[in-house]
């Protein structure tokens, strides 16, 4: 059974930071795209970021480049994100996702046939 759960979340004031971590387990598949989602209120779910398990090729959407990091720990079975320069507009519920024989890419973040998400964690930025 896989489980994806987040952790990290939390109140920041703008220009903060936080790193959320997403422990995965179960996942037998060696080909597999996983990355981070968001859903601020009252907007649809957006994804931000992936990295491909099988080669490691990374992808950020262009609102968060260059603030938020991406990784892994392969042997921990954990994906991280840091998130610097934190906005309001950031503010949301952040969830991990991960889909079976699919690369990083934008179509992954579009989030059209995700396999597995996790339960998300708050992060609220506020002045």
């Amino acid at each position: 059974q896989v489980r994806l759960v987040e952790s990290g979340g939390g109140l920041v004031q703008p220009g903060g930071s936080l790193r959320l971590i997403c422990n995965a387990s179960g996942i037998t598949a060696d080909y597999y795209a996983i990355g981070w989602f968001r859903q601020a209120p009252g907007k649809a779910r957006e994804g931000i970021s992936c990295i491909g398990h099988h080669d490691g090729y990374i992808y950020y959407r262009d609102s968060v480049k260059g603030r938020f990091t991406i990784s892994r720990d392969v042997a921990k079975n954990a994906l991280y994100l840091q998130m610097d320069s934190l906005e309001p507009e950031d503010t949301g519920v952040y969830y991990c996702a991960a889909e079976a024989l699919r690369k990083c890419s934008d179509y992954f973040l579009e989030g059209y046939a995700i396999d597995w998400w996790g339960q998300g964690t708050q992060v609220t930025v506020f002045s």
